[in-house]
């Protein structure tokens, strides 16, 4: 009996150690599996050009971002110094040489016109477009002049701008380039010669001048003085009246001229009608005595308002 129990004993221990350590194990190996990680096998190391490549790429992306940020001028001063910095040199060679640069102001000058004709082609060229251009915003019924060399009889003329249009200068004030007079303003016709693309060329301008600076143009040679039409009452001006009343003697002087008819053979001819020439004196001098009997025709002269609508008349034409 003892010797039975003692083997069942040790038979039962042999059966739980077994299965106790093969449980273990399993265990073990089941939350090893969970926990372990494959490590990535190690590859070997790169080429130094390879790492030089990897390192400007990333350099110029940095370096793109940076300069897509700033402004125009900021980046070209950026660029510049970076330029200067690697390569050398000094700010002074990288500027253009400006000296053939033109302004719009030296292409007119260049190409202006004092006066443009039909034959002139102002499209021939994009300077000559330009000078026609700025000719044609010139106001041209007075002239501006530059008297300072009166005494070498060389006097210097242009047209008028739209800011001494609204002045009145040259026209409400005197036309001297340095002179502001209102008073005593006199018109005056002067035939303008002048050199132009090597030709002499000629045009009547008019002036309107102080007396001062009227002595100073005519201290050489006397301009013809451009008086105003002065109007009458009843509509009519007085250059008018004077052309009809010489139209009206030439007539009566040729009448006389001719010869007078016969009167016996004019037909329908009574000498009681007729007046003898001594009476024709007499109605003459009764006529002369009535206009002084009367009272005189007013001459009106143009008043300011009345000039102002005749410029702006001719300008909208």
């Amino acid at each position: 009996m003892a010797a039975s129990s003692g083997l069942s004993q040790r038979v039962g221990s042999y059966d739980s150690e077994f299965e106790y350590d093969s449980e273990a194990e399993r265990k073990r190996r089941k939350y090893a599996d969970l926990s372990a990680k494959d490590k990535k096998k190690k590859s070997s190391k790169g080429h130094k050009r390879e790492l030089e490549e990897e390192y400007n790429k990333e350099e110029g992306r940095i370096m793109r971002h940076k300069i897509i940020s700033l402004n125009a001028f900021d980046r070209h001063k950026v660029l510049v110094n970076n330029y200067l910095t690697y390569y050398g040199g000094t700010a002074t060679e990288l500027k253009r040489d400006s000296s053939k640069d033109k302004t719009d102001f030296d292409v007119i000058r260049e190409n202006h016109k004092f006066l443009w004709t039909e034959e002139d082609d102002p499209d021939e060229t994009w300077a000559k477009r330009l000078a026609k251009k700025y000719y044609d915003k010139l106001f041209k019924e007075y002239c501006i002049a530059d008297l300072s060399r009166y005494k070498e009889n060389k006097v210097a003329m242009r047209w008028r701008i739209e800011q001494e249009v609204q002045q009145g200068k040259g026209q409400f004030l005197c036309g001297d380039k340095k002179c502001n007079e209102h008073e005593g303003l006199k018109s005056w016709e002067v035939n303008f010669a002048y050199m132009e693309d090597g030709q002499k060329k000629n045009a009547l301008v008019k002036l309107r001048l102080c007396p001062d600076c009227s002595y100073k143009l005519n201290y050489h040679h006397k301009k013809k003085e451009a008086k105003p039409k002065y109007k009458v009452k009843d509509g009519t001006s007085k250059d008018r009246r004077h052309k009809k009343s010489r139209k009206h003697t030439r007539a009566s002087e040729d009448s006389d001229s001719e010869g007078s008819p016969n009167p016996d053979e004019t037909p329908g001819y009574n000498k009681d009608t007729v007046k003898p020439p001594s009476e024709d004196k007499q109605s003459a001098e009764e006529t002369s005595t009535n206009i002084w009997s009367g009272p005189a025709k007013i001459v009106e002269e143009k008043s300011r308002e009345e000039e102002f609508d005749e410029y702006f008349a001719d300008m909208f034409l």
